[in-house]
Formats: C-alpha cells, sequence, structure tokens
C-alpha cells in the first residue's frame, strides 16, 4: 500500500507550476516535479496522468460547475446568456488565481504539445456547454453554436484577463467579448440583437 502523503496533489502541482515557470515546460521532467514537491514518481502519476495534465488540473470540476449553473437558469434566460452565467460563475471563482494565470500564459504559448492540449479542452468545453443547453431545450444545432461561440468569447476575454497590464475581471471581460459577438451577428444597423425568446431556444438573447 502506497503511503499517504499529506497535499501531494497540491505540492506537486505547485512544484511542477513553478518549474514550468521558470525553465518552460519541455525542459521539466516528472522526476523533477517529484524531487522539489519532496514526493516520488509513483505518487506523481497517481494524482496526474502527465505533466500536461498539471496545467489543466480541475477541469473536470470546472466543466461540472458551468454545466450546473447553465441548467439553474431560468426559461426566460436565452442560450448564449445562459452559457455566460456559467462562464462567469467560473470567471468569479478564478480571480484570485490571476497571479498564476498570467505567469502560465507564456508557458502555454510557447508549447506546441499545451496548445494542442488546451484546444481539446476547448472541444470539451463546448461539448459540456451544448449538452447542459440541450438539456434545458435548446435545439441542438442552437446549442452547438452557442456552446462554441461562448468558449471563443471566454478565451478572448481571459487571453485580455493574463495581461499583466489588465486590471478588469474575467466576468466583465466575458460581457464584453460575448456582447461583441452579438453585435457582429445581427444585421447591419440593427442597434440589439433582439429580444430573448422566452423558451430559451433564441441564440442571440441580449447579455444584461
Amino acid at each position: 500500500m502506497a503511503r499517504w502523503e499529506p497535499d501531494a496533489y497540491g505540492r506537486l502541482r505547485d512544484a511542477a507550476l513553478s518549474l514550468f515557470i521558470e525553465q518552460g515546460f519541455e525542459k521539466t521532467t516528472v522526476a523533477q516535479i517529484a524531487e522539489r514537491a519532496g514526493l516520488n514518481r509513483r505518487t506523481f502519476f497517481h494524482h496526474f496522468a502527465d505533466k500536461r495534465e498539471v496545467v489543466f488540473a480541475g477541469q473536470g470540476e470546472a466543466d461540472a460547475l458551468i454545466a450546473t449553473e447553465i441548467r439553474a437558469q431560468p426559461d426566460s434566460v436565452g442560450p448564449l446568456h445562459a452559457a455566460a452565467a456559467g462562464l462567469k460563475l467560473l470567471a468569479r471563482s478564478t480571480e484570485q488565481y490571476r497571479e498564476g494565470a498570467v505567469k502560465l500564459g507564456p508557458v502555454i504559448a510557447a508549447s506546441p504539445e499545451l496548445q494542442e492540449r488546451e484546444l481539446a479542452k476547448r472541444a470539451d468545453l463546448a461539448g459540456t456547454i451544448a449538452a447542459a443547453l440541450r438539456e434545458r431545450g435548446t435545439a441542438d444545432q442552437t446549442a452547438v453554436i452557442a456552446g462554441w461561440a461562448a468558449v471563443a468569447a471566454f478565451f478572448v476575454a481571459r487571453n485580455r484577463w493574463n495581461q499583466p497590464a489588465n486590471r478588469r475581471t474575467l466576468a466583465g471581460l466575458i460581457d464584453e467579448s460575448l456582447e461583441q459577438f452579438v453585435s457582429a451577428a445581427v444585421t447591419p444597423g440593427d442597434s440589439t440583437a433582439g429580444p430573448g425568446v422566452p423558451d430559451g431556444h433564441g441564440l442571440l438573447d441580449p447579455l444584461r
């Protein structure tokens, strides 16, 4: 039986992220991560499938949080607005970790391997949002479009949030990105996207 190690998960994640920031993702080995954490490789692989998963740890819990919030939205809220509510709930819960996100951003940008994994995670998130919207009665294609639109807006907002000079909240930036999407999607000359559809099937609901 493996020996219990106090907060092994947190120690490994902190050690890995520190090393990624110091020397880059590719140059960091699992052995180095385990050594800095005062643990061994076996303990590392008990908590993480590989070192890429350290960067994206907690994705499953985040997806579940978003989906629950989407399903909790009233029927009068359209799909894009419902998706925004889920993403903003996640944003508020991660605001305290912005300093680490700013430091980790260049690490991801410099690693094709991490960029590939992030694209896969984006697809997973879009699927999670679409599934939650379908549970609310949104038509399949509308749910898929809303899911991808919300994810695109979220990552545009996150990239702005990660800038060292930024002083705005992630939730506020998500709202702005989605407003820009709605503005780009309506007929030229229209000032609004139109009212939300009460049954939740309308995509371009106002993002109040």
